[in-house]
């Protein structure tokens, strides 16, 4: 069985042994159908959810806070990986308080962001760059770190100074790594989002989980959430695709 094959068969294998472990709990336990709805229910919403056009409308509000989050994350990350990459008395300075960042909790972080920017999608927005950031730096600095020094030193007796060898080696080399904390980042953009328009307030899937949550719709609430894991799960497998193809570009400019 080849890899792609095998990428395919593997998750629709745990996926059937999931629901089938979820079909068995709910058979056996006798819980109600609003404490634990069945797959099957839960499978007639998710279909009627996904014939209503509110649910895109909401879903791409979401995945636009997302991304808006997570490329502000980037912005923010990728730099300031640079230049602790380069400096050493900047990384001496900034590394205790970059590990304190991420002792503080995202909901702890929403009433805060409501106070300073309001409440709507700004908001929202930052508090998904405030999550992603430390990802995607961190996963920026470890593939600067790990750039091949034979390279380097190619490089150097080429004549490159050191922007060029910033420029045009060793962060093309660290793209993958780069890639990976995006891909990581995005993941939890959309978990952020998610928070931020249950505690901030919003037009996304966030909002709806709080109608849903107060309205004890169970069914609707999985179906949500199935929804968000399906669309997580799609952009991570193609960023996943995106990381390895530039693994493959760096494998060849290293080799060059």
């Amino acid at each position: 069985m080849g890899d792609r094959t095998r990428a395919v068969v593997a998750p629709l294998a745990l996926a059937l042994v999931l629901v089938g472990l979820w079909q068995l709990v709910v058979s056996t336990a006798g819980w109600p159908d609003f404490v634990l709805p069945g797959p099957r229910s839960v499978a007639a919403r998710l279909v009627q959810d996904l014939a209503d056009r509110s649910t895109w409308t909401h879903l791409g509000v979401t995945l636009t806070e997302a991304l808006g989050g997570c490329l502000l994350g980037a912005v923010a990350g990728v730099p300031l990986a640079v230049a602790i990459h380069e400096s050493r008395w900047f990384s001496a300075a900034a590394n205790p308080f970059l590990g304190a960042t991420q002792a503080i909790p995202a909901i702890a972080l929403a009433p805060l962001l409501v106070l300073w920017v309001g409440y709507g999608m700004t908001g929202v927005m930052l508090l998904c760059a405030l999550m992603v950031f430390f990802p995607i730096l961190v996963s920026t600095l470890v593939g600067l770190r790990h750039v091949d020094p034979e390279v380097i030193d190619a490089a150097r007796m080429d004549g490159a100074g050191r922007w060029a060898q910033l420029v045009w080696i060793e962060v093309p080399l660290a793209l993958p790594s780069t890639l990976a904390g995006l891909r990581n980042g995005f993941t939890l953009s959309i978990t952020g989002a998610v928070v931020g328009e249950m505690v901030m307030g919003g037009e996304g899937l966030g909002q709806v989980l709080s109608v849903q949550r107060d309205a004890v719709d169970t069914r609707g609430m999985f179906s949500t959430i199935i929804l968000l894991c399906a669309v997580a799960s799609t952009i991570y497998t193609v960023l996943r695709a995106v990381e390895r193809r530039s693994k493959l570009v760096a494998a060849q400019l290293r080799d060059a």
